[in-house]
């Protein structure tokens, strides 16, 4: 492990180098095209449970990939070996791999004019100067304040603490080649509380590419510990047709089934409950979805795509309606259409709200039940059905009443997104999709 953590990292420059080096070696096998993306990660990673050491791991990974494209067939392989030599050897195991494939005339590189020529500073490299020892102290704050910030915290699975940095370079034979590298920090904190013979689990974290903003150590500990104590009591309902809130964390993922659905794969395969469903509101007059790549310091912020088109502000819903799919150059060919420099996955998605705090949001709401956590797979993506369990809080009279636990919640999500009724302005930042708290005005609540 100690000679993995010394063994030196690799910069831009010199990943960069790898890429043209491998382009290179394409384009001496004749290839009619070709794509290399190389990468080097490293990072720690600790955590304490009860006061002691339970994980501590160093990371330094580096790698590179070559896709080569022949009569419009394709053929791929990967190394963590970047000497020369095997650069070459995988290079020659994609061109022969090539030669084995089926023709896909969809094929290819994005088209060239729409490369990136310039590579913005998107400001994400900020690398936390922190050692084993630093984050095992950090750590066991985190936890220790937890313990500490009631008397009902009985155990606990652990604090962790994190950081990263990956750099990325990315080449093809149109002669684009880019690289940029990002950071992530995290403080992370899993307490369990007991009361009455019933425990209680629940955790808080906080993340962010610069290690200033994360919150404190303990007060993450101590928001971990009122979190799980507020499920103590945990009670069932009787089945009900009532509002329910989703909180920010997990409204992204509600409307992150659409993102799912909107995307090219899901619409070229026919496997989607949006399917053609451009032109059509698909949510109510007042939500809209943007994508903004080049937010400074955002988690999804990039200069360009996988592919290394050049990535740009666009309004995916306006008024609720769905104004354009997730592209990949690849699904843009099989459907018709152009990429929307989104190979690789959309970038920082803002869902801005038309109402202001949780706590207005609860007080308005009057009945029903605040969706605190999500259990099981239960979402259709092609018919939309949606089944999940749910654990939260349920509400009566605008106040907060009383944990609830083994409920489900159902309905399908076409219906579903028609009902939203309100978005809070309480944004996540710690995530790539950026929405407040969600209100729908009525979803079946299965219960007791």
């Amino acid at each position: 492990m100690a000679e993995i953590a010394k063994r030196e990292s690799l910069g831009r420059e010199e990943l960069e180098n790898l890429v043209a080096l491998a382009l290179d070696e394409a384009r001496s096998l004749g290839v009619d095209q070709a794509e290399v993306a190389a990468s080097q990660d490293t990072g720690l990673s600790a955590t304490a449970r009860l006061g002691d050491v339970e994980n501590l791991e160093f990371t330094n990974d580096r790698g590179l990939g070559i896709t080569v494209f022949k009569n419009a067939c394709k053929g791929n392989a990967s190394t963590s070996d970047i000497t020369p030599a095997a650069i070459r050897e995988a290079v020659a195991k994609a061109c022969s791999f090539a030669d084995l494939t089926a023709e896909d005339s969809n094929s290819g590189l994005a088209d060239a004019e729409r490369m990136a020529t310039v590579i913005k500073d998107l400001d994400l490299d900020h690398p936390w100067e922190i050692d084993a020892n630093q984050a095992i102290t950090l750590a066991i704050e985190s936890e220790n304040a937890a313990m500490a910030a009631d008397k009902r915290i009985s155990n606990s699975e652990g604090a962790t603490v994190g950081t990263n940095r990956g750099t990325r370079a990315y080449g093809n034979t149109h002669g684009f080649i880019g690289s940029f590298s990002r950071t992530s920090h995290s403080i992370s904190c899993v307490v369990l509380a007991e009361e009455d013979g019933a425990m209680q689990r629940d955790y808080h974290y906080t993340s962010s590419r610069l290690a200033g903003d994360l919150e404190s150590a303990a007060s993450v500990g101590v928001r971990a510990a009122e979190k799980t104590v507020s499920r103590l009591g945990a009670r069932k309902i009787k089945t009900t047709a009532a509002p329910v809130l989703f909180i920010p964390e997990l409204a992204r993922g509600f409307i992150g089934h659409a993102i799912g659905a909107i995307a090219g794969g899901a619409q070229y395969r026919r496997s989607s409950f949006l399917l053609d469903a451009v032109g059509q509101k698909i949510f109510p007059e007042f939500v809209r979805i943007q994508e903004r790549p080049h937010i400074l310091q955002g988690v999804a912020s990039r200069p360009y795509d996988g592919e290394g088109v050049a990535t740009y502000d666009r309004d995916i819903v306006t008024d609720g309606e769905l104004r354009s799919y997730i592209l990949s150059s690849y699904s843009a060919r099989r459907l018709g259409l152009e990429t929307t420099a989104n190979a690789g996955g959309a970038q920082n998605l803002l869902i801005p709200g038309n109402d202001s705090d949780r706590e207005k949001l609860v007080a308005d709401m009057g009945t029903g039940l605040i969706v605190e956590e999500l259990i099981g797979q239960g979402v259709n993506a092609v018919t939309g059905d949606y089944s999940r369990g749910a654990v939260g809080h349920w509400v009566e009279n605008g106040e907060i009443q009383f944990a609830v636990h083994e409920v489900t919640i159902a309905g399908n999500l076409r219906d579903l997104y028609q009902r939203i009724s309100v978005i809070g302005n309480d944004q996540d930042l710690r995530s790539g999709m950026r929405c407040g708290s969600l209100l729908v005005e009525e979803m079946t609540i299965a219960g007791a």
